[in-house]
This record gives structure tokens, sequence and C-alpha cells, in this order.
């Protein structure tokens, strides 16, 4: 998916400069990065929210058209009103197409309704992680990685180790020896086997009520 923003260059800067373009609908922001000088930029708020509610707009390389000459770059920071919907500062840096980059995606969790322990263990699907820190080229970004959960039994855990990664794509927690857990399918308070093991075995009579006292 391919997302390009328009924006041209701010010359009017600081705090009142801001506010009263926010006040006109544009979006104060800057790009920097590959060995090149910051910019401030502004974008129209309009155009802009209608890619940044995207998932994709996240985690995805984006083409900044700037005054007509356009740049590969990566949504780095953003600042929302408290209140309203509105974006009031956004900050790109600029991406080679020679180094690796260290974007964090989303996952996408598929299977999930027929899973053993979900669809015949009743078991309810514990979200550890619902993104991740990756490191790739540029060329290689994924827009989100999947988690395959079709095989997913009660008790079991999915770690990073075993989700597979499209190539040239590493994950950045394994880099450093953490395999930290994705997804987790606990096993049910007072389900199957809490039942299972309070039934008086095969053979074995119920216990029956003690006798009243007669008076």
């Amino acid at each position: 998916m391919q997302i390009e923003i328009n924006a041209k260059k701010r010359e009017a800067q600081g705090t009142g400069a801001s506010r009263r373009l926010r006040r006109a609908g544009t979006v104060p922001g800057i790009v920097y990065g590959a060995g090149k000088n910051a910019v401030s930029i502004e974008l129209n708020h309009r155009e802009l929210f209608l890619q940044f509610r995207h998932e994709a707009f996240h985690a995805s390389i984006l083409n900044l058209n700037l005054d007509g000459k356009k740049e590969q770059v990566l949504l780095r920071d953003y600042q929302m009103h408290p209140v309203r919907s509105e974006i009031q500062h956004i900050d790109f840096q600029r991406v080679s197409a020679t180094e690796k980059i260290h974007v964090k995606i989303p996952f996408h969790f598929i299977n999930q309704d027929t899973a053993p322990g979900v669809k015949l263990g009743h078991g309810i699907v514990n979200h550890v992680m619902t993104e991740v820190e990756i490191t790739c080229l540029p060329k290689n970004l994924p827009e989100f990685i999947e988690v395959d959960l079709g095989a997913l039994e009660l008790g079991q855990t999915i770690h990073l180790s075993q989700v597979t990664l499209p190539e040239g794509v590493e994950f950045a927690q394994l880099a450093h020896g953490a395999d930290a857990a994705v997804v987790s399918l606990p096993v049910p308070r007072g389900g199957a086997d809490e039942e299972e093991a309070a039934a008086p075995a095969a053979g074995e009579a119920a216990p029956t009520a003690a006798p009243k006292a007669e008076g």
C-alpha cells in the first residue's frame, strides 16, 4: 500500500505561529534524518487525518511530497489534542534504502475462533503483545506480522521465536535474547479439568448426607 502525503516548508516558527496554523486547519511538523538538515513543514489537517487513521500509515514507508520533491519517510512521533481528534504536531524521519530501520508494527491474529483451545476448550485468548519492534531494510518492511492461532491448545503460549517472519525481517527483541510471549491460551478457571477432578471416580459411590439424629 503506497501512501503519499503532501507538505510544504513552514516559514513561521514558534508557539504562536503553530497555534495560528492549527486554527487555520494546518498541522505543523518536521522531517529529519538521512544526513540532511531538519526541515519544518506544514500539512493540511483534513488530508493528513484521512491517511493517519489507517493502520498502514503508522507502520509503512510513506511518500512525502514536499513542495514537489518526494522523499521516503517514516512516522516517528505525533501529538494529539487532549479532547478532540486533532493532530497537533507530527514528526517524520527520512529513510535510506541501504540502512536498516527499527519500526513498531502490529500483529494480526488469524484462525483464533477455530483454535482447538477456543472452539473445543472454550478458552479465551490472551493477547500479550499487539505490536512489536522489528528491524529490516525499507524494501522489506511489512505492514503487519501475521500470527496463526489455528493449532493453539489450552495452556499453550506462542513466543516470538515461533512466529514466522517475512524474508529480511527480524524481531529486535530476539536480537537481544528476549523471547517474549506473544499470545497465550490459559486453562479456564473451573474448566473441564477441575470438574473431572471433583467428580467421583468410576465405581465409587457418591457421598451421601449424614442421617439426621432422632429427637
